[in-house]
């Protein structure tokens, strides 16, 4: 899965809300993850960014691992609003096929090491990381076939893929910027092969697959 930095990095001031709290304490393991890594980084590293205390982040998480899980299920639902929000629903089937990779591609770019966290660090955390993947899963399921079902796009003859297409579709993506992420390339020259990819998976005029 590849991520965006969930808000805009704010120290916050005495006194604030306990939502303003956990914000605070998410940019706080935000900034830890980039400053040392997820393993590397402590509770305590997490507080000092967040320029709060230990009791605090106690009151609000049971642990760093929760507090990490959490950053990335907002992270992953600021991704689908950003992608959503990027696709132009008038526009050709085909360019709101590139809008939508485009959107996903410069989300991932926009916090590598949040990306590359996500990538290498979560999958070892057990029930809850996988609870996790399975969610970011669907989340983005109901994101291809809101895009897709559409006036616009039914009369172009693009129907919403079936769902075991959009988990080819959305493994093949997500595959494809962990590998190049992981090997050091830069995510931005995947943008054609993933667009052409994805335009050839739901263009009407292809013929379907023999049994």
């Amino acid at each position: 899965m590849t991520i965006a930095s969930t808000a805009p990095h704010q120290a916050g001031v005495p006194g604030t809300a306990p939502d303003d709290f956990r914000r605070r304490l998410l940019e706080g393991m935000a900034a830890a993850v980039r400053e040392c890594g997820f393993r590397d980084s402590t509770v305590a590293d997490v507080v000092r960014h967040a320029r709060t205390s230990r009791r605090t982040f106690y009151e609000h998480f049971p642990g760093k691992q929760a507090c990490f899980i959490a950053l990335l299920r907002e992270a992953n639902a600021a991704m689908v609003r950003q992608i959503a929000a990027a696709v132009d629903r008038r526009a050709p089937w085909d360019v709101q096929v590139r809008q939508a990779i485009e959107a996903w591609i410069a989300a991932a770019q926009a916090d590598l090491d949040l990306t590359l966290s996500w990538i290498r660090d979560l999958p070892s955390l057990g029930a809850d990381a996988r609870h996790l993947q399975r969610e970011s899963l669907e989340a983005f399921i109901v994101l291809v076939r809101d895009l897709t079902d559409t006036p616009e796009l039914r009369a172009a003859g693009v129907a919403p893929p079936s769902r075991q297409l959009m988990v080819m579709l959305l493994g093949g993506l997500r595959e494809l910027i962990a590998t190049t992420v992981e090997d050091g390339g830069d995510i931005g020259g995947i943008t054609e092969v993933a667009v052409r990819a994805t335009q050839a998976l739901l263009d009407p005029n292809r013929r379907p697959a023999r049994p």
